[in-house]
């Protein structure tokens, strides 16, 4: 239901002890089936409505497997669905299971399950399921089929728009049906505006809705169902049949949330007015029409017709006179009146009633249908006539055409709808775009195969990623990414057999099912097929499109699942895509165990973050010419409570495929923000800081805003920068930060100058404070005059810029010597100490051991 404008559309953004009391109510109160489960598939709550269905007490199940619920027969597919969602990204699914009661009995069920969001411990909620008991429906299935048929088609042809609105928080939600059933674009935000809302109902509808808005709003009745129309957004009026049910209530008996559907039923009281304008037209016909009356003298042929037939007839009325004998048979029509001569004179010989219809033409012209009715009496006198009436049946005529062509119409629409069934089975089962199967498709496919154990153990499944895909769609358009998802489609189909499926499974994602073994070599060939196909270019407005393909391969196995088999494939593809792309990889035991450590590895970094275990390790920086610290880097490392000290190359990448990468940069600045407070309070005469900031953080919006929150002193901070993450892109979130970041006064390094590919062009275009060279151009310059003079070439690029350089890797008195000699402006290296834990560079820098002749190298830390 609507509600006034003057309620809140906010939404709570945590849960409170009331939400928390309203799902215990609802655990505890609630009569559908609802079952939370944690990752070890152990029960955590149980609502009681499934107690009730199953016949337990909530407290019998709590703590209990998931098993003593579940069919025997039913419960390996139900461990492996369940767990499938932790690897596939789906984040839900229905499926129906048989279920045990407490007495041993099979119930039959359908059950909803989610995700839900958030990685738990065992005994914190992971998954959530609605059941609902189908058991007298699957008893019933063989005798309904026809009925379930029929209504399964009225499912999927109703067009019901849902609507949610919750009182307390006021907040509206409007599925896309509903927005379409008004003409609303589905991305287009409904504020749920009661009185606006009003101003769009029809004048003649407004008093009976408020009125029955009003009553549910104050709870007075718990169902609503009316009839109203609205303007939608082309203008025109449609009629809604609106229905609504309060599910929530509050202490003082008015709704708390109120769920509905608004159904379009303008094609209905469209026809329904039709039909009921016809009816009317019918009853006036029938209330008006009067038989007409007529007698024939059989010796003479003399009809005589009262005033009613004679008014059918179109002939004046003297009731009088009677009419010439041939006075009926000159007005029947030339074309019947053979056939309806022949019925009167059979009638005539054998003295029996008759019926007959045919039509007359008036003195007017006007051609009218009659049904005429005689019977055949002697009078007293001995004189035989025929006694009948006339019935003018011009009208329901001209309606039964009418009808005919009204039936006519809806068997064409009949089939009409019947193609329209088909294409829509057709394109729930398909890509819109490439006509591929789905990821539907797929599934049913591959549950098809798992009920056969000889055909699954058959399969190959090939996971197809296209790579710079992305950059298409940024570069040329949607259009010509489009247009590269059909062209890989029909190479894809081009290159398999026709016992294969292609099927694309979402974005650029393709999957090949091989129901039938290749051998190796003919699994090879196919595989280098595919990847020398897709990286062929293909034309788009005279343009060369190029992509590539990341493919992996997944063989069945005795025993292997077909879903579990995609997911392999999911897996090994995962693995050539960080093997560099444009390759395939084979699902190993190995690699499973690899992810199966990696998510370990995710669970760890999300865990040490929330722990505080990420911290800086600092390595001095330090004037070319004097050697005094001009300033310390902060390295990442992760204090990992199990694997100890762990340095960025044992948990990068497992942190950049978790987007966790962003985070660790915000932890390591805040806490180097506070060290560097520290030093400046006991006097250590540290001038600058920087630290490293990564391409995602780079990206961040919210950059700006979260560093503004941190106490940051301009002209202290330098953010170091890989040269590879902008200098050749055009990207207006960087561009945005890069800006907003110099305004606060930090610096910008680039860090491993040298190792990318940034142009001198965009090195103009940023002007960086300073040039950090990459240790692989330093290290060689001890043997190597080549590797001198391009140094010495960076070193003059940056000075005629005003950019300042410093040197990284220095490991000897030679390197400073010579990096000096050069013009480096500064330098950092091991010669003078390795990264160390904050309390070691304090003493570190006290002791200023590095200014001795042979300065020691720094051992505190050496991870």
């Amino acid at each position: 239901m609507r509600k006034s404008a003057t309620l809140s559309r906010s939404m709570p953004v945590a849960a409170d002890p009331a939400t928390e009391n309203l799902l215990e109510a609802v655990m505890s109160n609630a009569a559908v089936g609802i079952l939370l489960l944690d990752l070890e598939l152990r029960i955590v709550d149980v609502g009681r409505g499934l107690c009730d269905l199953l016949g337990y007490a909530r407290a019998e199940l709590i703590g209990r497997s998931l098993d003593c619920l579940i069919h025997a027969d039913d419960r390996p597919i139900a461990t492996k669905t369940l767990l499938s969602l932790l690897t596939t990204g789906e984040r839900s699914y229905t499926a129906e299971r048989r279920y045990l009661h407490r007495d041993g009995s099979t119930i039959w069920i359908i059950g909803s399950v989610s995700l839900l969001p958030g990685l738990r411990g065992p005994g914190s909620p992971a998954y959530a399921a609605q059941i609902t008991a189908i058991d007298k429906q699957k008893h019933a299935e063989a005798a309904a089929i026809e009925a379930l048929e029929r209504w399964n088609f009225a499912l999927e042809s109703a067009d019901q728009g849902v609507w949610d609105f919750d009182y307390e928080n006021s907040v509206w939600f409007f599925s896309s049906t509903w927005k379409r059933i008004r003409g609303i674009p589905e991305t287009e935000p409904v504020s749920g505006d009661y009185d606006q809302w009003l101003k769009e109902i029809h004048p003649e509808d407004l008093e009976h809705v408020s009125e029955t808005v009003r009553k549910q709003n104050s709870g007075e009745l718990e169902d609503v169902t009316y009839v109203y129309r609205e303007r939608s957004r082309t203008g025109e009026w449609i009629w809604i049949l609106a229905r609504g049910r309060c599910i929530e209530w509050q202490a003082d008996g008015r709704p708390k949330r109120i769920i509905g559907t608004d159904t379009d039923i303008t094609e209905f009281k469209q026809r329904e007015m039709e039909f009921a304008a016809v009816s009317r037209r019918l009853e006036l016909a029938l209330s008006t029409s009067r038989v007409g009356v007529w007698e024939t003298d059989i010796e003479t042929m003399q009809p005589t017709w009262d005033a009613r037939t004679c008014e059918i007839f179109g002939v004046a009325s003297n009731p009088t006179t009677r009419q010439p004998a041939t006075a009926w048979v000159d007005l029947v029509h030339p074309d019947d009146r053979e056939a309806t001569l022949a019925t009167c004179e059979a009638a005539l010989a054998s003295r029996s009633d008759y019926t007959c219809e045919y039509r007359i033409m008036t003195q007017a012209g006007e051609c009218r249908h009659i049904r005429s009715y005689g019977r055949f009496l002697t009078n007293a006198d001995g004189r035989e006539t025929i006694m009948g009436v006339n019935w003018d049946i011009t009208v329901d005529v001209q309606r039964a055409d009418a009808l005919r062509f009204a039936n006519q119409l809806a068997e064409e629409r009949n089939s009409d709808l019947e193609i329209a069934r088909a294409n829509m089975e057709f394109a729930s089962l398909h890509d819109s775009l490439t006509g591929l199967p789905n990821r539907r498709c797929l599934d049913e496919k591959l549950s098809h195969s798992s009920s056969n154990a000889a055909a699954a153990s058959d399969l190959t499944i090939l996971h197809i990623d296209l790579d710079r895909f992305k950059q298409i769609n940024d570069t040329m358009g949607h259009a010509a990414g489009d247009a590269m998802l059909c062209h890989i489609a029909d190479l894809l189909k081009a290159t398999v057999r026709e016992t294969d499926m292609v099927a694309r499974i979402g974005g650029d994602e393709f999957v090949i099912v091989l129901p039938a073994a290749l051998g190796n070599d003919e699994l090879q060939r196919l595989i280098r097929q595919i990847i020398s196909s897709a990286g062929r270019p293909m034309l788009w407005n005279n343009k060369e499109c190029r992509t590539g393909a990341s493919i992996g391969i997944a063989v069945a196995g005795a025993g292997i699942d077909p879903g579990q088999l995609l997911i392999n494939a999911d897996i090994a593809l995962y693995r050539a895509k960080r093997n560099g792309r444009n390759c395939a990889a084979y699902f190993t035991e190995e690699l499973q165990a690899e992810v199966i450590f990696s998510k370990q590895c995710a669970d760890d970094i999300l865990n040490g973050l929330e722990r505080g275990e990420f911290v800086p390790f600092y390595q001095p920086q330090f004037d070319a010419r004097s050697l005094e610290v001009i300033g310390v880097e902060a390295l990442a490392r992760w204090n990992h409570p199990q694997r100890g000290l762990l340095t960025p190359d044992k948990f990068l990448p497992v942190a950049e495929d978790l987007n966790a990468v962003s985070n660790i940069d915000r932890a390591i600045l805040e806490r180097a923000l506070v060290d560097l407070a520290r030093w400046d309070e006991i006097g250590l005469g540290v001038p600058k800081l920087s630290v490293n900031v990564s391409a995602r953080r780079l990206g961040d919006e919210k950059l700006i805003d979260t560093l503004r929150s941190l106490p940051i002193e301009p002209g202290r901070i330098s953010f170091e920068l890989l040269e590879s993450i902008f200098l050749d892109e055009s990207n207006d979130i960087i561009s945005f930060n890069i800006d907003g970041i110099r305004k606060m006064g930090i610096d910008i390094d680039i860090d491993d100058f040298g190792s990318g590919h940034a142009s001198i062009v965009s090195l103009i275009r940023l002007s960086p404070q300073r040039l950090k060279i990459d240790r692989q151009l330093v290290a060689p310059i001890v043997r190597s005059e080549q590797q001198r003079r391009l140094i010495r070439s960076i070193v003059d690029i940056g000075k005629s810029q005003g950019i300042e350089v410093c040197a990284e890797g220095v490991e000897s008195a030679r390197h400073v010597e010579i990096l000096r000699d050069i013009g480096c402006d500064s330098l950092q290296g091991f010669h003078f100490a390795r990264p160390m834990p904050e309390a070691d560079l304090v003493s570190f820098i006290t002791a200023r051991n590095w200014l001795k002749a042979d300065p020691p190298v720094a051992t505190a830390a050496r991870a």
